[in-house]
């Protein structure tokens, strides 16, 4: 089964070392401006997810959540988590450590998108 979400190893070595620190984590990609269109993480339970969030599985053992807007303009692609140099958004475990998620994207090709 095809995943909506996955991380590269860069991604899951950084969440588990967060996870180290921090207990267990959780993400959610809201696609606002500024630290919104970054995926965000927190310690699990941190933020409270809402109707208009759709769960698109876990990455390192986290539940990643998307706003429903997002989804809905992402839902044909698969997002792809990674880590690059700089700082991420202000309320992200990640911040401290010079590093910040990144989401990547690939369009799902047609038999993907029949098995979702």
């Amino acid at each position: 089964m095809v995943e909506r979400v996955t991380a590269t190893d860069e991604a899951v070595a950084l969440i588990e070392k967060l996870k180290g620190r921090h207990g267990p984590l959780m993400f959610h990609q809201s696609g606002g401006c500024c630290d919104g269109s970054s995926p965000m993480c927190y310690p699990d339970g941190e933020l409270r997810v809402g109707e208009q969030d759709v769960y698109l599985g876990e990455i390192g053992g986290a539940p990643f959540y998307i706003s429903a807007d997002q989804y809905n303009a992402w839902k044909h692609t698969q997002l792809i988590i990674d880590v690059v140099d700089g700082r991420g958004g202000m309320f992200s475990l990640e911040g401290p450590e010079g590093v910040r998620f990144f989401t990547r994207s690939r369009v799902f090709e047609d038999e993907e998108l029949k098995q979702l």
